[in-house]
């Protein structure tokens, strides 16, 4: 009864201890599940840029744009190419973010006329690329200044808000060159620097030297130690600066490429279905149902179609069946349906009636019919576009300029193309009914329309269960790294390496898209195998972490393996070097020296110092430096050069004429370092903003 009295009085504190108990309990398990603290805000930030946080949303979206303006250019995007977006749209994120802090604190601006300039008068690169006439290959100044008008009154918004995104980037673009050019115009090359550059870039040196390789030590006469191992790495240490943290991991992979059988069963389905495209009566349809490539049928020119077509399709008749024949893992079958002359190009204009603002489509090819009625008895053209219109061609008179196959949707495009100059015609498409004005119709040349069925060969569920069972039962058998190696010993499977991985990377050797792999391996403890099997391409992945080298400098226990042939040379100079000294010394000529070590004297005439190679071994920064610092005809000590120890005596020194054109020199020098600042300046300004890289979380 005492206790339970003390609850009861008491309940309301415990409640809320309770409450409160599991809320950090809550927090706690959240932090730990997502590895990060409370207020982390990872899961909603790509990453962080002098203190400055990018969310996911507005960085994605800048993904997103780069990602459509790149599909233009390429067609289609693969995982290789995404991850160069990504990598690209992040480098661009950085450095606007950090010039724009450095261009506010110098409080450089840009002035309204200035950005009038930079859009329609003298366009930046990327103004131009989207104004710019397919046809001519010009600026489109007058397209440029529609569309920017036609932004102020654009009820969806959009055209408004990539109007006000291209400002502000051309904004910023021109700031950040206005930095750029301050940083040049400091740049400076005095006199002395001038001259010591010509004389590095002319003056002449002849030696002889005596030179032994490294690798001429027999290994059994070198024992490399630990010791060695610290030396090369402290002696070394600034070359072992990891700007990511990488990752390393070993993976087996099973083959679920398509089999022999399933070859032979697509080539008798597809051979089906080349006999069906034989007999059709509806092309369009038959292409529809049974091709893996929903692609419109449209005419093409010579040049357009794969080679395989190109060289038979011109010169064949009407309903001539080619393949199938097979390309690029797919097969395809192809029929001719029609073969015809046909203009290059055509001028046109016209007026673009909205269905959806004209209550319907019935209405919309009503008003098409009266507009085209009108136009043949002579009304304006150009007026009746403005008034009726509703694309951005309408403060143009409608008019589309010059342009060839494949710029238009095909219902259009064959509108266009089969009728005559002056025709007046009325299409409709998915953007509404088109009243056309076909101007001019240029040049003229066989075009062919071709139904193409296609089918990848893909492997069937038979072949793809067998190489998932045999991924099953590796992975279920390899719990620990141990295993893994020994099970892979086992089966006699090949074990390969994605080594040094970089936390944003998509693809490695032979695995294209690999960004599940890669997000496993930034998940994972050193040793851990991975918890699932991976499905890449025609491949079933299982895979051990091995190692983990993280950003900045790395241990010595971090590059080991990667400095072993470096220590084992230097072990290898010690010896080598020991031998010399002992030959040297006492010797008052290198054919001395040569006899006693056993090689000859080799003489080099004409070495300059801003080009330190020594002609037949290598580059020898260590060993020319040394020697355009010597006086002429003494021996010199043993030096130690990149490939091996060299003994050399200087010959002569011939110096160059005096420099007549200091100023020119200088020029010269200040235009090679300016074209490094851009680079330069932005590798600095980036390490000291600390950046902080989220994007593996993400993509």
């Amino acid at each position: 009864m005492g206790i339970m009295g003390f609850l009861r009085n008491r309940a309301g504190v415990i409640i809320v201890i309770a409450i409160g108990f599991a809320i950090v309990a809550f927090l706690l398990s959240d932090a730990i599940r997502s590895g990060q603290g409370f207020i982390s805000d990872s899961r909603t930030e790509v990453g962080e840029v002098a203190g400055e946080s990018v969310s996911y949303k507005d960085f994605n979206q800048r993904v997103d744009q780069n990602s459509q303006q790149f599909k233009q250019q390429m067609g289609s995007l693969n995982s290789q190419m995404t991850s160069y977006v990504v990598e690209n749209t992040w480098n661009q994120t950085v450095s606007g973010i950090i010039l724009k802090k450095q261009t506010e604190k110098l409080g450089l601006v840009v002035g309204g006329d200035e950005i009038v300039d930079l859009l329609f008068n003298n366009p930046t690169q990327q103004v131009k690329q989207i104004f710019t006439n397919q046809q001519t290959g010009e600026f489109d100044r007058a397209s440029a200044l529609s569309s920017r008008k036609s932004a102020d009154t654009d009820p969806s918004g959009q055209l408004k808000a990539q109007w006000v995104a291209l400002e502000d980037n051309v904004q910023q673009q021109r700031v950040n060159e206005k930095y750029i050019n301050l940083v040049k115009n400091g740049i400076y090359v005095n006199s002395l620097d001038a001259k010591d550059d010509y004389t590095n870039r002319n003056k002449l040196v002849n030696f002889e030297y005596v030179f032994k390789e490294y690798a001429s030590v027999p290994e059994k006469d070198v024992i490399v130690t630990d010791a060695d191992y610290k030396e090369y790495y402290e002696q070394n240490k600034y070359k072992f600066k990891n700007a990511t943290e990488t990752r390393t991991f070993e993976y087996v992979a099973f083959n679920a490429a398509p089999s022999k059988q399933d070859t032979l069963d697509a080539k008798v389905k597809i051979d089906k279905i080349a006999e069906g495209l034989r007999t059709s009566t509806n092309d369009s349809l038959f292409v529809a149902i049974n091709s893996d490539t929903k692609s419109p049928i449209v005419y093409q020119k010579k040049g357009q179609l794969e080679p395989a077509l190109d060289s038979v399709m011109f010169g064949a008749s009407k309903g001539f069946i080619y393949g199938p024949f097979f390309s690029n893992g797919t097969y395809k079958i192809a029929k001719l349906i029609d073969s015809r002359i046909s203009p290059d190009s055509v001028k046109a204009r016209h007026i673009l009636i909205n269905p959806a603002s004209s209550g319907g489509l019935d209405k919309a090819k009503a008003t098409a019919d009266s507009l085209k009625n009108l136009i043949q008895n002579g009304a304006d053209f150009a007026a009746l576009a403005a008034k009726f219109g509703t694309d951005a061609s309408k403060d143009k008179g409608g008019d589309l300029g010059t342009f060839g196959r494949g710029a238009m949707i095909p219902a259009f495009e064959d509108a266009v193309f089969a009728g005559t100059t002056g025709q007046i015609i009325t299409v409709a498409t998915q953007f509404g009914v088109h009243v056309i004005e076909i101007e001019k119709q240029i040049g003229s040349s066989q075009v062919v329309k071709l139904a193409i069925v296609d089918k990848a060969l893909a492997p069937s569920s038979v072949t793809e269960q067998g190489a998932y069972q045999k991924a099953q039962s590796f992975l279920s058998n390899a719990s620990n790294a141990k295993q893994f190696d020994e099970n892979a010993k086992k089966e006699g499977l090949n074990k390969l390496v994605g080594e040094n991985v970089t936390p944003i990377q998509g693809s490695l050797l032979g695995l294209e898209d690999a960004r599940n792999l890669v997000r496993w391996a930034y998940k994972a403890d050193k040793g851990d195998v991975s918890n699932e099997i991976f499905d890449i391409g025609d491949k079933y992945v299982v895979a051990v972490l091995t190692a983990i080298k993280p950003e900045g400098t790395l241990s010595l226990e971090d590059v080991k393996k990667q400095i072993e042939p470096d220590v084992k040379r230097l072990a290898q100079g010690k010896v080598l070097k020991a031998q010399f000294e002992k030959n040297v010394s006492g010797a008052t000529s290198l054919a001395q020296i040569a006899q006693k070590i056993g090689v000859q004297v080799t003489p080099v005439e004409n070495v300059v110092f801003a080009n330190p190679v020594i002609p037949g071994v290598a580059q020898e920064n260590k060993v020319i430096g040394s020697i355009f610092g010597s006086q002429p005809n003494k021996v010199s000590k043993p030096i130690e050069g990149d490939r091996g120890i060299y003994v050399y005596t200087v010959k002569s020194f011939t110096n160059p004429a005096p420099l007549a054109n200091v100023l020119k020199v200088k020029e010269q020098m200040e235009q090679a370092i300016a074209q490094q600042v851009d680079g330069a300046v932005f590798e600095v300004l980036k390490q000291k903003a600390k950046v902080k890289d989220n994007r593996a979380n993400f993509y």
